[in-house]
């Protein structure tokens, strides 16, 4: 297994990104809520994004390795493009739904307690998106990250 992972470049780069892009995001969720909250660790949404941190670090690595008119980095770039973009508009509305989804239904059940069974009490999850600074932050991260590994 460790073969598997330190033998291909652009996938240990890619990992070492989203790795370090976690880290981040649960020491910096630690810092402003002031409690350890695991699931940061692997949920999505927050800053920096993972996602972006990701994605970005393995296009540079591509670039790096195969060079930038490679097949290889085009299609990196393309999947760049639509995970960044896709995390701060569609997932990150779904985010916004979700809040007020969440207070509606606070609002709901406390008014009819007869009903409070509904959705067994489960919230709707509200961080699945990023904004666009936290997406920034994390491709700024990833192509940090794939700029310190030497190419191989």
């Amino acid at each position: 297994m460790l073969q598997f992972l330190t033998g291909n470049y652009l996938l240990y780069v890619s990992l070492s990104s989203w790795l370090a892009a976690q880290i981040c995001k649960t020491i910096i969720n630690f810092y402003l809520v002031g409690k350890w909250d695991l699931e940061r660790m692997f949920g999505a949404g927050g800053m920096p994004s993972a996602h972006s941190a990701l994605v970005c670090s393995l296009t540079v690595a591509a670039a790096r390795k195969f060079g930038v008119s490679s097949p290889y980095f085009a299609i990196a770039f393309i999947l760049a493009a639509i995970v960044m973009y896709d995390a701060m508009g569609v997932r990150h509305e779904t985010g916004e739904q979700a809040k007020i989804l969440n207070r509606l239904l606070n609002d709901w059940l406390s008014d009819n307690e007869e009903v409070s069974s509904f959705a067994n009490g489960k919230r709707l999850k509200e961080m699945v998106g990023h904004t666009p600074f936290e997406v920034l932050s994390g491709a700024l991260l990833g192509i940090l990250i794939a700029m310190l590994f030497p190419v191989t």
